[in-house]
């Protein structure tokens, strides 16, 4: 049937479709299942066509068909809901025993048992049970199936290529997504993962923004184990080394807080508003001390505060951070820490203006505390961290490039990686090798650099995220590595073997690497030093010479004028000279050729009627010519 007939027929029709009734159940759960089989095709209508509508229809001809040799496809997505998981356990207690007799009662179960072996069965039964018990032993001894065969072996993984892959992604699970300002790992063990989540810009916090830091269970990335309340978005988050049950944090405020996880979410106590920083508290550190209880803090607002968490109404130390009070009295803005346990009294900060300051806390006067600066950074020091291994050579993080230095050198830094395109903003050394260390860049670029194997270019670059990366943190087994980003993504990275074993001569390697450059660099500081020296003593002489006048603009350009006319006139000169010189040449060998032509006329006159003239003077006259037109030219 046509089409325009059968759209004639129907074209007061109209779909309709009612719902009679919705099941909300699932199919297995009511009626009876259905079984479908194979049948024949049934025709149930027909329409046949009509010929009266043919006449109205026109044959195309040609009829030009496009066709591609590409099989079609389809794209279709599907969004599966998140789903979550709980882990649960059960605790099994001590049973068996009878109803009538409490398990924790020794009394009762002593009794009990000196009942049972009174009892005609009890021999018979131990009996009957220790030669199963005496075959089940005899087995165990014959092979243990837990022994390590390869324990002692080491295994070659320097030839492997460097390598990362990603195990878990956290995610802020809030709405309005803020940065993962810090990162810090479980102390017993890689089990969980504290972040800090804050909105470092001031214009975009809202009454709506969730204010909420979370610790993350890393085998569950789906939903956070724990969450901490704070009055203030956490900036700085630190796990306790010696309890893994408390932790400190750093707010957005200015204030300082502590956690206990077995006593709730909010904090135990907090820092009073007028005795804590008036800036964000970037980073705070717990210090070795005999209670555990000693942590530390800085922030822009360029003070060092010393705080112990059992009693924060006020802080036990400080420091402004004003390297020389002569020059200027405002201090330095402080952005990250560095305190090694090895070295309890020294510990280093980072500032936001470049520098990085090395302290010692026992130091008498707030003047001597600020021992040395060192500055080659041209933008804040995100990260300060000395080797693991080496404690005197430091890593700092800033600008577009980081640094390794030598507390020897103040100066320069010994070492330094590129100029990177884009901004660094954190790294650290791995707590495992002592020639690896790792950077995050603004593009989202994680950077692992092996400086046995090349300095010029990183080991190992890997883009964890297209956002920008904020905070890093590698877990003391050296294998694991996680990375925040500026959308409250938390990555978890594993590295390779080779980037977490220490290779035969690494240290030693390492050791040689740093003494070489840093005797390099005094070398080089010695040299400047003598040259300062030197233009220090040309200085002095000069002044101590008769002051000269000092000119004004208008007399430097008058005297540059008469200079400048004095060389023209004196280039004039030389030029008259010259040409004075070539005139008189000129005149002369006029006066030579009019000398020369006399004869020659008197003799052409007295030769007239008497054959010809010889050519031989004609010939000498155009010679002489000849050089008086080389001397006019």
């Amino acid at each position: 049937m046509p089409i325009a007939e059968y759209l004639k027929l129907h074209k007061d029709t109209k779909p309709t479709m009612e719902i009679v009734y919705v099941y909300t159940k699932k199919r297995s759960e009511f009626g009876r299942q259905c079984n479908f089989s194979d049948r024949p095709a049934e025709l149930h209508f027909d329409v046949p066509p009509d010929e009266k509508v043919l006449h109205d229809y026109i044959e195309r001809n040609p009829c030009n068909v496009g066709i591609q040799c590409v099989a079609e496809m389809s794209e279709h997505e599907v969004n599966t809901e998140r789903f979550e998981t709980e882990s649960r356990g059960i605790n099994h207690v001590e049973g068996g025993w009878p109803k009538d007799i409490n398990p924790a009662e020794i009394e009762q179960t002593t009794r009990f048992r000196k009942k049972i072996e009174k009892d005609e069965n009890y021999i018979g039964a131990i009996q009957s049970l220790g030669e199963v018990m005496e075959h089940t032993i005899q087995q165990n001894n014959a092979i243990d199936i837990y022994e390590e065969y390869f324990i002692d072996s080491n295994l070659d993984s320097s030839s492997e290529p460097p390598s990362a892959k990603t195990i878990n992604v956290f995610r802020d699970p809030n709405e309005v997504k803020r940065t993962a300002t810090s990162i810090s790992w479980y102390p017993d063990g890689a089990k969980k993962l504290a972040v800090a989540y804050s909105m470092l810009e001031f214009q975009k916090h809202s009454p709506e923004t969730c204010l909420d830091s979370y610790i993350w269970d890393i085998e569950s990335p789906n939903k956070p184990e724990y969450s901490l309340k704070p009055i203030s978005p956490i900036v700085s988050l630190e796990y306790n080394p010696k309890d893994p049950h408390i932790l400190v944090g750093g707010c957005y405020n200015g204030q300082v807080g502590y956690w206990d996880t077995r006593k709730g979410s909010h904090p135990l106590e907090m820092t009073p508003i007028e005795k804590s920083h008036r800036d964000p508290v970037y980073k705070v550190v717990f210090i070795q001390s005999k209670t555990g209880a000693e942590c530390f803090s800085t922030s822009t607002d360029g003070q060092v505060f010393w705080w112990d968490i059992r009693k924060l109404g006020e802080p036990t130390e400080s420091l402004k951070l004003i390297p020389n009070i002569k020059e200027s009295s405002r201090p330095l803005g402080g952005v990250s820490l560095e305190y090694e346990p090895t070295i309890p009294t020294k510990f280093m900060v980072g500032t936001e203006q470049g520098s990085v300051l090395s302290c010692n806390r026992k130091a008498k006067t707030a003047n001597d505390k600020i021992v040395a600066i060192y500055n080659q950074h041209y933008g804040p020091v995100y990260a300060v961290q000395r080797n693991p291994f080496f404690p005197k050579n430091f890593l700092t993080v800033g600008d577009w490039t980081a640094r390794i230095w030598s507390e020897d050198s103040r100066e320069s830094s010994i070492m330094w990686t590129k100029q990177h395109t884009t901004y660094l903003t954190d790294g650290c050394w791995s707590p495992v090798r002592p020639a690896v260390f790792f950077t995050t860049r603004m593009d989202g670029c994680l950077d692992v650099w092996d400086y046995l194997f090349k300095q010029n270019d990183p080991t190992l670059s890997i883009q964890v995220c297209d956002t920008a990366l904020n905070s890093l943190r590698v877990q003391d087994q050296g294998r694991l590595i996680a990375c925040g980003s500026h959308d409250g993504t938390t990555t978890l990275l594993e590295l390779s073997d080779g980037l977490c074993t220490m290779l035969r001569n690494e240290k030693a390697g390492m050791t040689a690497m740093f003494e070489r450059e840093t005797r390099r660099e005094k070398i080089l500081e010695t040299r400047h030093r003598e040259m300062r020296l030197k233009e220090r003593s040309k200085s002095q002489q000069e002044k101590e010479e008769p002051e000269k006048v000092e000119e004004t603009d208008e007399d430097l350009i008058e005297r540059a004028e008469k200079d400048f006319y004095k060389v023209i006139d004196a280039e004039k000169k030389i030029r008259e000279t010259k040409h004075a010189e070539s005139n008189k040449a000129l005149q002369d060998a006029k006066n030579a050729l009019k000398n020369d032509r006399l004869p020659i006329d008197e003799a052409s006159e007295n030769n007239v009627g008497n054959g010809p003239i010889s050519e031989e003077p004609e010939e000498e006259a155009k010679e002489q010519n000849d050089e008086n037109g080389d001397v006019d030219r």
